[in-house]
């Protein structure tokens, strides 16, 4: 990986001294109590009135024709959903039981693609691996017939930057086990939680590998079960999961336009993901997201036509593959995007802009930090933005990219859990969120030049 590093003050940015902590006046830069009317009622309409909307099932397609009429009600144009073929999978039964030495129940959820235990489950010794290191170095044949544990330590930090490295348990540790001769797997949940709530998420298997049970547990049900390991004994558990495979069924990406008054200019993408899983009902994951994207989009547009078109993105399949993502950028491959930027982060106050133009482009990363500083966002033309997940398109042209880095310290409190709710996204954090992607996206399709300045820098 390469990122390129410069001096702050190279860029000669001319930005307010003014320290935008919170206090009794308002936060950071909106007045008490601040509610974004239209942003709320999207998130609070997807979760009330669809709620989960996992990939490839009927509840997804009903977020979809339920999006699409709310985008027409609010005034979009070019209002469409571009279908694309996933393989979907759906959840079964799950029940998980320690049966040796210290009977009791214990709390999982099924991992996205896990394979599936009889109805009458599996009962197998527990193996204990610290990471997926571990586990990887376990000798071939090792798990024969037992059930492979990993624990991990992630913590929370504002970056969720403990993401990538303790979620390789989730994403490689069942393929791993089944490699190893595994019957199933379990791991800690890939959250910072004390909630007797399991993370689902999607794992992986490589190429040839047939899947085995794999499920999450509880980080207080890792703790108790690392206590009885800890006294030496023997640990079995009993494991009941029943996922199904449906084949093929259809997903679709939605999107919806801002007209802009100069057809040339490459457009603006906002992106967002409209599926969920089915545990929880995709309020901050991503209906908050979806919400922040189309309100900023109307909000620009309430300052008068712009010169680019916006685009909003809200694609489908992202929880279990990317798909949407992927279909994206190959049904628009030979349409140039002027610059994008994706809300998946939940709706914690967003802290920091970075870009991957700030060195190529500093007049503008000046334009964009100023825009945003009264909301108490920080510039780092340091860092090099890589853009969200489903913003393939942009990574496969090398076109510009804004990170708009929102606060993550509790974000994996909830993630991929039944606690995501509604009640969890505070309105005035929302506020904020559509407050600084509005000013961002003003600046970037109101701006009649090209956006990367030159060539744009790019991880490697």
């Amino acid at each position: 990986m390469k990122k390129t590093v410069f001096a702050l003050a190279a860029l000669s940015l001319a930005l307010p001294a003014t320290s935008f902590a919170q206090d009794n006046n308002g936060r950071y830069g909106l007045p008490p109590g601040a509610h974004d009317e239209i942003a709320w009622d999207f998130v609070e309409g997807i979760t009330t009135e669809i709620g989960p909307r996992l990939a490839g099932t009927v509840d997804e397609a009903r977020a979809r024709e339920w999006t699409m009429e709310w985008l027409r009600n609010h005034g979009f144009a070019n209002v469409m959903n571009e279908p694309f073929p996933i393989q979907t999978w759906v959840r079964g039964e799950e029940q998980a039981r320690i049966i040796a030495p210290f009977p009791q129940p214990v709390v999982v959820t099924a991992l996205g693609y896990s394979g599936a235990t009889s109805a009458q489950g599996i009962r197998a010794e527990i193996v204990h691996f610290a990471t997926t290191d571990e586990l990887r170095a376990a000798p071939e044949g090792s798990l024969a017939g037992k059930i492979a544990y990993i624990g991990h330590a992630m913590r929370a930090t504002q970056d969720g930057s403990h993401y990538g490295y303790f979620g390789s348990a989730r994403r490689q540790g069942p393929g791993i086990a089944a490699q190893k001769g595994a019957a199933g797997i379990i791991i800690r949940s890939i959250g910072t939680d004390d909630d007797r709530l399991p993370h689902t998420g999607a794992t992986n298997w490589p190429e040839g590998v047939t899947p085995i049970p794999a499920a999450a547990l509880s980080n207080p049900d890792a703790d108790n079960l690392e206590r009885m390991l800890a006294r030496g004994e023997t640990v079995a558990m009993e494991l009941v999961l029943t996922p199904r495979h449906l084949g093929e069924t259809m997903s679709g990406n939605v999107t919806a336009e801002i007209v802009g008054s100069d057809a040339s200019l490459p457009p603006v993408l906002l992106a967002c993901h409209l599926d969920s899983w089915d545990i929880g009902t995709g309020a901050i994951d991503d209906g908050a997201g979806c919400a922040i994207a189309a309100t900023a989009a109307l909000r620009v547009a309430e300052e008068g036509q712009p010169l680019r078109t916006i685009r909003v993105l809200f694609a489908g399949a992202e929880e279990t593959g990317l798909w949407g993502s992927r279909a994206y950028s190959a049904a628009h491959a030979d349409e140039p995007m002027g610059v994008g930027f994706e809300s998946d982060f939940g709706a914690g106050l967003i802290w920091r802009l970075e870009t991957n133009f700030s060195r190529t482009n500093p007049a503008l990363f000046s334009r964009l930090a100023q825009a945003v500083a009264g909301y108490g966002v920080l510039p780092a033309p340091q860092i090099v933005a890589s853009g969200g997940a489903d913003l393939n398109i942009l990574r496969d042209q090398q076109a510009p990219i804004v990170d708009l880095q929102q606060d993550g310290s509790r974000y994996f409190d909830l993630h991929h859990t039944a606690n995501d709710t509604l009640d969890k996204v505070d309105p005035t954090e929302l506020a904020q969120n559509v407050a600084v992607w509005t000013a961002v996206a003003g600046v970037l399709a109101n701006e009649p030049g090209d956006i990367r300045g030159a060539d744009i820098i790019v991880e490697e």
